[in-house]
């Protein structure tokens, strides 16, 4: 498989920089329980599916793991991996690929980007019958995101997990500000509303002794957005982008809610000016006691410290919503598929699933829930903590030009970036999120 650096815009030490043993091989074919080297000979095999993904560092090595793992439930199959450079570069070679029937057997896609691929005839449909056969079905997925992966009553897509944007805690700290339960996890209901949301915060500053809540969003493409997009849905206001638009959300609340994130970094309850490197470190060194993050970040914050507890975004304007995305597999476009090793493809991605218990270490939701409802799973601590985020989550608008690592996603991050450092008025920066919600839908798709 090939290896290519991480995406400019998460420096730090972030557990997704830090390169496992078994990737820094740098190439290698996966299956049947065994390592070997990957060829052009061996890539023509009818054994082996190859799989496209995004997973650098220690993502990586846990999928070669599951891979691994899943070897006995796919006798006499082999995965060949090749990973690709996260963001725009992944998706515009997907794309590619797939539009001229040359793409792998099988990619990784965020669930979030499935709208820019599956209605333009980009991908393939999955058969749930074979699905079904090797114990994988609907059923299996949590409404919320199963829902994501359908267009025109065919499945598109089958979700791998669901990682969320959740909060982090360090426990000490939390229990001082009297912010635990008698189980001693989060209570989240001390946060359920703005203004108990930060009164929290500056009990939590008062505890930690120096910062309440870090919230890293400067110069980022895409944490602003994430915390917005959460909070926007728990008010319950239309966000509807009709193809050509005009973009028919209500204006009023979302002022509200960017007023309520202006608040956030106010220098009280966290930083005015904190970029995401700094957040994640003044996090994992105690300077402050609670961080908005995404769940990805786990494995820096348990290194740091073990006891780390986590939760899901607490419900602060009344409707339970958590922004999340979800990695999931889908089938590029093939002019004329060949079924035995349609077959193979489906059994494969049904095995990994059923190894997510591995997946789930790093803090992902695994979307098979069969893995989430075992003794094992229950154990893991804190993932277990916010699992049930999976039942709640939004993601991005199905829309061509939203979802992860694209340009509508900065875009709308530049506007609340300027809010939330004083340079714009909540509501001036809620007119601007809406003209360039406009904009992007007076534009056709390009594919």
């Amino acid at each position: 498989m090939t290896v290519t650096p991480e995406p400019v815009g998460r420096p730090g030490p972030t557990r997704r920089r830090a390169l496992t043993g078994a990737l820094a091989a740098g190439a290698a074919v996966l299956g049947a329980g065994a390592l070997s080297g990957c060829g052009s000979a061996l890539a023509a095999d009818d054994r082996t599916v190859r799989l496209w993904d995004l997973f650098s560092g220690a993502d990586g090595g846990l999928l070669n793991d599951m891979v691994r793992r899943a070897g006995p439930d796919m006798p006499g199959t082999r995965i060949e991996r090749t990973v690709l450079e996260w963001g725009t570069p992944y998706y515009t070679k997907l794309a590619m690929a797939s539009a001229g029937g040359r793409g792998p057997d099988v990619a990784v896609s965020h669930m979030s980007r499935l709208a820019g691929y599956a209605p333009t005839g980009l991908l393939d449909p999955w058969d749930l019958d074979l699905l079904a056969e090797y114990g994988v079905r609907p059923g299996d997925f949590a409404d919320a995101v199963w829902s994501r992966t359908r267009f025109e009553g065919a499945t598109y897509a089958v979700p791998l997990d669901t990682h969320p944007f959740i909060v982090f805690y360090h426990p000490e700290p939390a229990a001082r500000a009297g912010l635990l339960t008698g189980d001693g996890v989060l209570d989240t209901e001390a946060f359920g509303s703005p203004d108990s949301f930060l009164a929290a915060g500056r009990e939590l500053a008062k505890a930690s002794g120096r910062q309440g809540i870090a919230f890293g969003y400067v110069t980022d493409t895409a944490q602003c957005w994430r915390l917005f997009y959460g909070l926007y849905q728990q008010t319950g206001g239309t966000f509807r982008l009709p193809e050509g638009g005009p973009a028919e959300v209500d204006a009023d609340r979302m002022t509200e809610v960017i007023a309520f994130m202006t608040k956030l970094v106010d220098g009280r309850v966290n930083p005015r000016r904190l970029d995401y490197a700094a957040a994640i470190a003044a996090f994992a060194n105690r300077q402050t006691a609670m961080i908005l993050s995404g769940e990805w970040e786990l494995g820096t914050f348990r290194a740091a410290d073990p006891k780390v507890g986590a939760a899901p975004f607490p419900t602060v304007f009344g409707t339970p919503a958590v922004y999340a995305d979800s990695h999931a597999f889908v089938l590029p476009r093939r002019p004329h598929p060949d079924a035995g090793h349609r077959r193979r493809t489906h059994r494969a991605v049904a095995a990994l699933l059923k190894a997510g218990q591995i997946w789930a270490t790093a803090g992902h939701i695994p979307a098979y829930r069969p893995v989430t409802a075992t003794a094992a799973y229950a154990k893991l601590r804190p993932q277990a903590d916010y699992a049930r985020a999976q039942s709640s989550v939004v993601l991005d608008p199905a829309v061509w030009f939203a979802g992860a690592g694209s340009d509508f996603q900065n875009a709308m991050c530049q506007v609340l970036q300027q809010a939330l450092l004083g340079d714009l008025a909540p509501d001036r920066a809620a007119r601007a999120m809406v003209r360039r919600l406009d904009t992007f839908l007076s534009k056709p798709s390009p594919a």
